[in-house]
């Protein structure tokens, strides 16, 4: 049996209902249907799901098991594409999952009804494993992972998936597909907050995209400079982005602006995430920069946005502008618009969740039933054959009467009785799982106090240093505020975490750079720095001592290894931690340390708190000053 791909429809001239109704037989019917993208143009899905449900009727009364398979993935996705995604996986999840009952293209089919059906329902898990199914049957269309984790907001998860998937399969000398690769990446990175990281991938995108532009020995065609523009434009804005979500608002115009240019001149709905996107970053760096006019003339450029997270941007923006010039009253108007959006998506995902329950419990409920009803019918033959040869045809249709009805009661019983034990375990569920909800809640509160209590602190060290003359008290206020800061941003991954428990380093530490950069302007810009703590986590106990340490270093890199240039400042910070044991190791090629370092170490309170901080961590700090600049390290259990 072969089956035909899709294809484009003319429906302005065709009443494809009429021409569904006219095909000859289920499987032209099938075919037809899931070759027509736009099915709904005359017609609504409820009218093609009525004559669906005829034609399944027939089949279901003179038993076609071919027919009866096809008419049931076609009311599997009009279901899909009427939104009611639980009936969707009841009906698909009936079906045989295996190619000699279905067919290579209704197999192929049915898998991705349940991949859609698990989307829409964010059951990712089940999404996963329909994908690995169709992995298992050589299907490779739609078999890529990391967009499941990017919608589960796992954006470092993504990134993996994503450079095992496309990273292995793009060639040497295609700079065009290595331009875009190290867009995607960088996109990533910038999602789960490591800007820097991010700029370093977007500017090796620009590299890679510059490459393609000058190879003269490939004549691009008209199409391929339509699309190097495109991504020129999507770099550029990506990095503007990630300029402000490292709060350099000036850094970031100049490629907002250079990206927006390009999206607007095509004017194309492919392009209008990106644009609304990118005029809101613009907008916002206008807005810090206090650039109100500007801000508020790109804000109401934006007459339409894409998605609901967008829409909640605009108001905050819109709220935060009037706030500034004292329009108090419009400025309440855009936040209680925000909490009515926010109640609509917690109405919304509260349909989500019920519907997700429906289509596990629902699902359940009837395998198990037609288990029952199966081992019924199996128990009854049998009796039925035996009295045969014992008893006389009427004792033999009394008795099978009798025990027919019997076996009905203790069906129902099991029945209700199963409907029961499911509510039970459902309602001991829900407790627990709240009660874990309520539990992480106050968690998460916990460390967010604790995160607005040291912003609190830093504030007022902020504060006391403006109103402070002496020099040196000033450095030793900065140095407390440095040091609060590290602390603040330790319960602020917590809280920001799924898991309370423990802390991934490689981000905190970008994190921290970044909180120490800010402190320090005037210097450590220009300096190389190299993270290696990837996969690293590390619990409270451990973290705080080891943000402490590494704030103390990075501060001291910056202010004293390179008094005259920091050009070619490098700076290398290693962790590690392998089941009980873990290794630290700090360098830079900075001047060094004075060599009265072990005299003064009594007296700089920096060496002092460092070595503190160590023996916290039962170990002891190690310095190697004999080569070019300097080197610390440490073991920990």
């Amino acid at each position: 049996m072969g089956w035909i791909s899709a294809q484009s429809i003319q429906t302005e001239r065709i009443d494809l209902l009429e021409t569904f109704r006219n095909a000859e037989g289920a499987v032209e019917k099938f075919k037809f249907f899931f070759a027509t993208p736009n099915r709904y143009t005359q017609n609504s899905a409820y009218d093609w799901l009525d004559d669906v449900k005829v034609y399944l009727n027939s089949a279901e009364k003179i038993n076609d098991s071919s027919e009866i398979v096809l008419y049931k993935l076609i009311q599997a996705q009009l279901y899909n594409d009427l939104g009611d995604y639980d009936k969707s996986i009841a009906i698909a999840k009936e079906l045989p999952k295996n190619k000699d009952s279905l067919g290579q293209r209704p197999l192929e089919i049915l898998l991705t009804i349940l991949d859609e059906n698990y989307g829409k329902l964010q059951m990712f898990n089940e999404q996963i494993e329909t994908r690995e199914e169709k992995k298992t049957f050589g299907y490779t269309q739609g078999v890529a992972f990391y967009d499941i984790y990017e919608k589960m907001g796992l954006y470092r998860r993504a990134m993996e998936k994503y450079i095992m998937t496309v990273g292995t399969t793009i060639a040497d000398n295609d700079h065009f597909g290595k331009a875009k690769y190290h867009n995607k990446i960088g996109n990533y990175l910038r999602l789960d907050k490591s800007e820097p990281t991010a700029i370093t991938e977007f500017n090796k995108a620009n590299a890679f995209l510059e490459l393609f532009i000058n190879d003269l020995t490939k004549q691009k065609s008209e199409n391929e400079l339509f699309e190097i523009e495109l991504l020129k434009a999507e770099i550029e804005g990506n990095i503007g982005k990630s300029h402000v979500g490292l709060k350099q608002y000036i850094e970031a115009l100049p490629y907002l602006k250079s990206s927006l240019d390009v999206f607007e001149e095509f004017d194309n709905d492919r392009y209008q995430a990106q644009i609304v996107d990118n005029t809101l970053n613009f907008a916002n760096a206008h807005l810090q920069l206090s650039n109100y006019r500007t801000a508020k003339r790109n804000l109401d450029k934006i007459d339409s946005v894409v998605t609901v997270q967008q829409q909640l941007r605009l108001n905050r923006l819109l709220a935060n502008y009037y706030d500034r010039t004292e329009n108090y009253r419009t400025a309440s108007i855009y936040y209680k618009n925000n909490e009515r959006i926010i109640d609509s998506l917690k109405a919304k995902e509260q349909s989500i969740l019920n519907q997700q329950l429906v289509a596990i419990v629902g699902t359940s409920d009837l395998e198990n039933s037609r288990k029952l009803i199966n081992e019924q019918k199996a128990a009854n033959e049998k009796f039925r054959s035996e009295m045969q040869q014992a008893s006389e045809r009427t004792n033999l249709v009394i008795i099978s009467l009798i025990f027919t009805l019997l076996g009905f009661a203790g069906l129902v019983y099991a029945y209700l009785k199963s409907i029961k034990n499911q509510r039970l375990i459902a309602q001991q569920k829900h407790i627990i799982e709240d009660s874990l909800k309520e539990k992480d809640s106050l968690l998460k509160e916990i460390h967010h106090r604790v995160k607005n209590n040291l912003q609190m602190v830093s504030s007022l060290l902020s504060l006391q240093t403006k109103n402070t003359r002496s020099k040196a008290a000033i450095e030793a206020l900065e140095e407390g505020k440095s040091r609060v800061k590290a602390m603040a941003l330790i319960h602020q991954k917590l809280y920001q975490n799924e898991d309370l428990s423990v802390i991934e380093m490689q981000g905190y530490i970008e994190s921290l750079i970044n909180s120490v950069q800010s402190v320090y302007k005037k210097g450590g810009h220009n300096i190389s720095i190299t993270i290696d703590a990837e996969g690293t986590e590390l619990d409270i106990d451990r973290a705080i001592p080891f943000g402490l340490i590494l704030n103390e270093l990075v501060s001291n890199s910056f202010k004293y290894a390179f008094p005259e240039s920091d050009e070619n400042g490098k700076i290398y910070i290693h962790l590690r931690k392998n089941g009980e044991q873990g290794y630290f190791e700090y360098t830079d090629n900075g001047v060094g340390l004075p060599d009265d370092t072990d005299e003064r170490a009594n007296s700089s309170m920096g060496i002092r708190l460092m070595n503190r901080l160590v023996n916290q961590l039962q170990s002891k700090l190690n310095v190697d000053k004999s080569g070019e600049g300097v080197r610390f390290w440490f073991n920990f259990n």
